[in-house]
């Protein structure tokens, strides 16, 4: 009897220890995101990490064949035999349909018959010809002994030529009938229609007995696709993203009809035939897809993403981190970048933020320099960092001494300015010409050490260069022991999301605000 008491004394015991152990699971839970809140000081935050940024642009378009050729009728008549149907493989030259030529065959009668009537008037023409030239052979002689009148050899020599004339004109009539008897034949041939390409037909649209009537256009007999194992995509694509596209750029697409699979091509052409509907500007994308298989069909509607570039292991962060705004009167709003000018850009140029030095190395670095271009390139850039230090020191003691801080905050603290790329709320023009004096400038100082590069080099400076001064940049805010600090990123690729950023010290595994906790949401 002690046994059965001592069990039902455990349990009370095991379901205690079981809470027990739920409730400080739940205490540590509680704790530790009460620990990761306080880490990040009220703040929500993106982490910036590694991986694969791609940028693709979605458009619709139908499927067709390349080449689809359609197959008509140049003469009327009743079609008698219909030899193909729909999907029908063809042959070059096979025949597909005939059109009853009995008309025509009449006619061809009728000229060989009048073929043979001007042959007959050839060969009396011809006897003709042979009486007079003889009766002109005996005058001639007789006129020239005397004994003849003049106006009896004048009359010879002119039935002559009358009888010449009547060959010609019955040798012309031959060939005229001729003529009009191979325009018979023609016909004829025309009265059975057959394929012009080898494929495979797409649609019949005659029936047997239906008469055409070729008057005044041919009719449409048959629509035939020349290769099916090749097909093409007319993409619509919108006049916004067309600056992006370019041939041979990969293209990866579906339909509905095969929702499980995924089907690539390749950006043919890009034509310039715009087409606006309801205001919308689009230009049309052809792209061309392997259809070996046959799987894929004439007239199926595709949804495509055209691939227009792809970063592989970069940088990239959350969009909400670039977007972020702190509100007036934040701890925030009076943090800006070290060493950036408060009070405006001036001559300085805002796209000589921090950075700009370390990616003109990393540009000359892609150059292949020779020592003697290697020590040009490090005296320029020395020179436009000390130059750029004095600049920076200037302006932050005029700072100093009017107390314009306000002013640089809006222009470096709001998160917003995209330095270089421009922003919803800057001026393009101000930025083109920011651009163009940073442009100016950068050529001046580099002047000499661009002569030292070749042909290749110089182009390849001149692209890069262009690059890091159209390249977007924007002031976002890390967290560093709790603490935020303002940091200016490199903006790149984005896809939506997620977009590609580079900067000073920025690594992987950072946190980069995105948001202040509300009250509610501290506690």
């Amino acid at each position: 009897m002690s046994q059965p008491r001592r069990t039902r004394s455990t349990l009370p015991k095991a379901g205690l220890a079981v809470a027990a152990i739920a409730v400080l699971a739940a205490g540590w839970y509680f704790w530790s995101k009460r620990g990761a809140a306080d880490e990040a000081g009220g703040y929500r935050t993106e982490t910036v990490q590694r991986g694969d940024i791609r940028v693709a642009i979605s458009a619709t378009g139908t499927l067709s064949a390349i080449t689809t050729v359609t197959v008509g009728s140049q003469i009327s008549g009743q079609v008698t035999d219909i030899l193909v149907d729909f999907n029908s493989p063809v042959k070059k030259g096979e025949v597909l349909a005939r059109i009853d030529p009995s008309t025509y065959q009449a006619q061809l009668e009728q000229g060989n018959a009048q073929i043979a009537n001007a042959q007959a008037q050839l060969r009396q023409a011809q006897a003709s010809l042979h009486n007079a030239t003889l009766d002109f052979e005996r005058k001639q002689s007789l006129s020239a002994q005397k004994l003849i009148a003049r106006s009896d050899y004048d009359l010879s020599r002119a039935a002559l030529d009358q009888a010449r004339a009547q060959v010609n004109a019955a040798q012309a009539q031959i060939r005229q009938q001729t003529a009009s008897l191979k325009n018979t034949q023609v016909n004829i041939d025309r009265a059975v229609i057959r394929s012009p390409v080898d494929g495979v037909v797409l649609t019949r649209k005659i029936e047997p007995g239906q008469t055409v009537a070729a008057s005044f256009s041919a009719p449409e007999l048959f629509t035939i696709a020349e290769d099916l194992s090749k097909m093409k995509i007319e993409l619509a694509v919108d006049e916004s993203d067309i600056g992006q596209v370019r041939t041979g750029q990969v293209v990866g697409f579906s339909a509905d009809a095969f929702p499980d699979r995924r089907f690539k091509g390749v950006v043919e052409q890009v034509r310039l035939a715009a087409t606006t509907n309801n205001n919308v500007v689009t230009y049309p994308v052809v792209v061309t897809v392997d259809n070996s298989d046959g799987t894929l069909l004439p007239g199926l509607t595709v949804n495509a993403e055209i691939e227009v570039s792809k970063r592989e292991g970069v940088l990239r962060i959350g969009n909400a981190a670039l977007r972020f705004k702190p509100a007036e009167g934040s701890p925030l709003a009076e943090l800006q970048v070290q060493g950036a000018p408060a009070g405006g850009t001036g001559g300085n140029g805002a796209n000589r933020g921090p950075g700009m030095g370390e990616d003109l190395q990393a540009l000359a670095g892609s150059l292949d320099l020779n020592p003697q271009q290697k020590v040009a390139f490090d005296t320029a850039l020395e020179e436009m960092q000390k130059r750029q230090a004095e600049r920076m020191a200037q302006a932050q003691t005029q700072q100093g001494a009017s107390g314009q801080q306000q002013g640089g905050n809006r222009l470096f603290g709001g998160g917003g300015m995209r330095m270089g790329g421009g922003s919803g709320g800057a001026n393009p023009a101000m930025l083109a010409q920011m651009r163009a004096r940073m442009r100016d400038r950068l050529n001046q100082q580099f002047g000499a050490f661009v002569s030292t590069l070749d042909d290749a080099q110089r182009g390849k400076w001149n692209a890069g260069l262009e690059a890091q001064l159209s390249a977007k940049r924007v002031q976002a805010y890390r967290l560093v022991g709790g603490k935020p600090q303002p940091v200016m990123l490199k903006v790149g690729a984005s896809d939506g999301s997620s977009t590609e950023i580079s900067g000073r010290d920025i690594k992987e595994g950072d946190l980069i605000i995105s948001g202040e906790r509300s009250a509610a949401e501290g506690k």
